[in-house]
């Protein structure tokens, strides 16, 4: 599959445009790739990093969708609005489609045409793949280093992107790193808006976006750090916490390739949900941060039954989807790390945190016998893998998944190979099989016999144009829980 053109391409249709500058600053994006359908994305915004630079009112844009980057073979067009109330974003859902098949977009307002994107729907639900390939990504803290990794991940051969939250980071500029935010700590929705343009407006990100369909998810950064469900990180803020969330919640979904059905709704915005590739996987797509009960403060606070990672509804909506799974292989693409750690790190904000929850979880996983779970997870700045163990305490307890914990793209800064203090964790839980602290993404070949993931990583990100290599490859076989080096 061909990573998607960037150069820009003149010509196109009419309507009222705010002046005469470029409105496609911020690329285009696709996602939530179905076996008929997939969403489409661009926002017009002539001056991104100043609230857009668009008259306050609707805007027509036209896209086109084909089956070749040269727009020979036209399959669908359409127009749609662009409305200043959701800052003059696009997210068109595509219907219709061939299952299986790569798709190149494009939109037009007056005089202007965007960047070509290339798109890609899932397989027939009722299909038997022989492989899915697909890279899973998250934390990419603009002002700690370059987007290198995206570019490399432009250019692999891909069914989709996941990206596991921490897509923009809320904090003010600090002038030790090598890239400036562009503003103080962020709170209104304006805020929030240039944030997120700044972050796009990177041409690496943007190439990405543009080579292959994302699905995503957030976790604490799009809003604040370790915010839990309505409780603030901080008890300090100079807005309420809950106005905060909302103005958060609505750059996302304006700044995301994602469905009508996740517009958020003032304090509320759907996130979890799945996605089926034929019988060789389903993918749940989990939100940990909305719903969750406050962060625990005590080891014993961390066993309160009552505490939940997912909330009611989502723990049901989960069980009921695992329950009834036919697929080889079982995916819980989610945040923050599942398998326990001792030894010099904080549990608290993950699931060590929600005891209660991750038994919950686990005894469903057993009870049902779900076939080969994998848990994919980001957060940690740093590669991981780890059996999934029925008791922790225990290490000869049964292995009932594998977790694949994946570093940043950024965040850290340029970071380092195997550490001290990462040898002393491995060794003090031997369920880990794996640690890495260098910056980059993970890649994941998966086929009906086995599962095989990647670390792909960059030695620096200090500055641009790194490159890429693959620091070490794992396997799980079907039918046989826990992850193998090769």
């Amino acid at each position: 599959m061909a990573g998607a053109a960037t150069a820009l391409m003149v010509g196109g249709m009419g309507g009222a445009q705010a002046g005469s500058d470029y409105p496609f600053t911020l690329g285009v994006a696709s996602g939530d790739p179905f076996p008929d359908s997939v969403v489409l994305w661009t926002r017009l915004a002539p001056d991104p990093l100043n609230g857009g630079g668009m008259l306050p009112k609707p805007q027509n844009v036209h896209w086109e969708m084909a089956t070749d980057s040269g727009f020979k073979k036209i399959v669908q067009t359409g127009k749609t609005v662009a409305h200043p109330a959701w800052a003059h974003s696009v997210h068109v859902d595509v219907k219709g489609l061939q299952p299986g098949r790569s798709y190149w977009y494009r939109f037009h307002t007056a005089k202007f045409t965007s960047p070509i994107g290339r798109t890609r729907t899932a397989p027939s639900p009722f299909s038997k793949p022989e492989q899915v390939r697909f890279a899973f990504a998250s934390c990419q803290n603009y002002e700690q280093g370059y987007y290198t990794a995206h570019r490399h991940m432009s250019r692999e051969n891909l069914d989709f992107v996941l990206f596991l939250g921490d897509y923009i980071y809320e904090n003010g500029a600090w002038p030790i790193f090598p890239r400036k935010h562009n503003s103080d700590e962020i709170l209104s929705l304006n805020d929030y808006r240039n944030r997120y343009a700044l972050y796009k407006s990177d041409q690496d990100l943007q190439a990405c976006h543009a080579a292959h369909p994302w699905i995503v998810t957030w976790d604490d950064h799009e809003v604040e750090n370790n915010y839990a469900g309505l409780i603030p990180g901080k008890k300090v803020s100079e807005i309420p916490f809950t106005k905060r969330r909302e103005n958060a919640y609505r750059a996302y979904y304006e700044h995301m390739p994602l469905r009508v059905m996740s517009q958020p709704d003032r304090l509320k915005m759907r996130l979890y949900r799945y996605f089926v590739y034929g019988n060789l996987m389903d993918m749940n797509v989990l939100d940990t941060r909305q719903f969750r009960t406050p962060l625990p403060k005590t080891n014993a606070a961390m066993q309160n039954l009552s505490a939940t990672i997912l909330g009611p509804a989502q723990e049901a909506w989960l069980y009921r989807r695992l329950g009834r799974t036919r697929a080889i292989w079982n995916v819980l693409a989610q945040q923050v790390i599942m398998a326990d750690m001792v030894a010099g790190h904080n549990m608290f904000d993950k699931w060590s945190g929600y005891q209660a929850s991750r038994n919950r979880l686990f005894h469903v996983l057993r009870e049902n016998k779900v076939p080969n779970p994998i848990v994919l997870s980001g957060d940690n700045h740093r590669n991981w893998v780890a059996d999934l163990l029925a008791d922790f305490d225990d290490s000869d307890s049964q292995i009932i998944g594998t977790e694949f914990i994946g570093t940043s793209i950024s965040s850290n800064g340029d970071g380092r190979d195997m550490t001290r203090k990462g040898r002393k964790r491995l060794k003090k839980n031997p369920h880990f099989k794996f640690f890495n602290y260098q910056r980059g993404y993970v890649r994941a070949e998966v086929s009906p016999k086995k599962w095989q993931t990647d670390f792909r990583v960059v030695d620096h990100v200090s500055s641009p144009g790194a490159d890429i290599k693959t620091r070490a490859s794992f396997i799980v076989e079907q039918g046989k829980p826990g992850a193998q080096r090769l």
